[in-house]
């Protein structure tokens, strides 16, 4: 229950939006045990490929403080030594690379195919079955799930995905495809942009981007992929130049760039993919159409708070955008 519609937001935010405190403190204290793990796998486990400390990468929405409920998977990124092996990028797929294992240490070239070139799903499966020698982990569910080793625990609600990666001379890192080759990736950028976001406007852009990704993963059919939907708030709190100090109407003012921006390409800011929307044209434009009613929907939302000063009409507008879970007027 609520008397505002700024407090309905605070509630909804805490009750239902944001991590529980506790689970995120287990969370960290596991994650950094398991990174305890990684660092000794190349001693204690035989052939296993030296590592590099210095670039492994906590990444993912949980690393970046746009994870909402549930806490469900956690991302890591290990970072192996990649020795006197070399990468080479695909003639005619420049998404696609190869690492030559030619001239790199046995552990590298036991993992390799017969052309030297070094398989990923091998590298990944080779770190399934390190994860399964730590005593800890023996009731544990250990799996390739594409790029990643995927560790269920069935001590904690939430899964680990494990990448291994390489890191580059040209500072970017090579990560399994799920078919045995590479693709380059660096988080770290994903990372900085939207903390300098945050700092930049006002220092509210990781509690909008969770509000709204609550509302992707609840109300949109089809849903966004968390990752497109977390570049398209950030381009649009960028596009505005300034943040308004109200959530509320920073909502409403993200429906309608969705609406209006939905339907066009999205650019990886890493500068490494691309095209990040791979929506169909009708996708687009249900998404765009299902915006425009929420931005309609919480401009009269806003008519009453504002302007009328009825803030139990605002926040039953309100309910029809976020559902039966948005604090009722009390």
């Amino acid at each position: 229950m609520a008397k505002s519609v700024n407090q309905a937001f605070e509630e909804l935010n805490k009750d239902v939006v944001n991590l529980i405190k506790e689970n995120t403190d287990n969370a960290r204290k596991s994650r950094d045990w398991l990174i305890t793990q990684l660092l000794s796998f190349p001693e204690s486990v035989d052939d296993f490929p030296n590592d590099y400390p210095d670039k492994h990468i906590k990444f993912g929405s949980f690393a970046r403080n746009t994870k909402i409920r549930p806490l469900d998977d956690i991302d890591l990124m290990y970072c192996l030594g990649g020795g006197n092996a070399y990468y080479q990028i695909d003639y005619y797929d420049n998404k696609k690379f190869y690492i030559h294992t030619e001239n790199a240490i046995d552990s590298l070239k036991n993992l390799s195919n017969d052309d030297y070139t070094l398989n990923s799903i091998k590298v990944v499966n080779k770190l399934v079955k390190a994860l399964e020698t730590v005593s800890q982990y023996s009731n544990a569910d250990i799996k390739r799930n594409q790029e990643a080793a995927v560790l269920n625990l069935v001590s904690y609600t939430w899964s680990f995905d494990i990448v291994p990666c390489f890191y580059t001379v040209n500072n970017f890192y090579l990560i399994p495809d799920g078919s045995g080759n590479w693709k380059a990736s660096n988080p770290i950028k994903d990372q900085d942009n939207i903390k300098d976001t945050n700092q930049n406007f006002g220092g509210k852009v990781y509690q909008l981007v969770r509000t709204l990704k609550y509302w992707n993963a609840n109300f949109t059919s089809p849903k966004l992929g968390s990752y497109l939907f977390e570049v398209l708030v950030l381009n649009f709190v960028k596009s505005k130049g300034s943040q308004n100090d109200f959530n509320d109407i920073n909502i409403k003012d993200f429906f309608y760039y969705l609406y209006s921006n939905i339907r066009y390409d999205v650019q990886d800011p890493k500068g490494i993919q691309g095209n990040i929307n791979n929506l169909t044209s009708e996708q687009r434009d249900r998404i765009s159409n299902k915006a425009k009613d929420c931005y309609d929907t919480a401009s009269i939302a806003l008519d009453f708070e504002i302007e009328k000063k009825n803030q139990e009409k605002a926040i039953e507008n309100w309910q029809i955008i976020f559902g039966d879970k948005f604090p009722s007027y009390e």
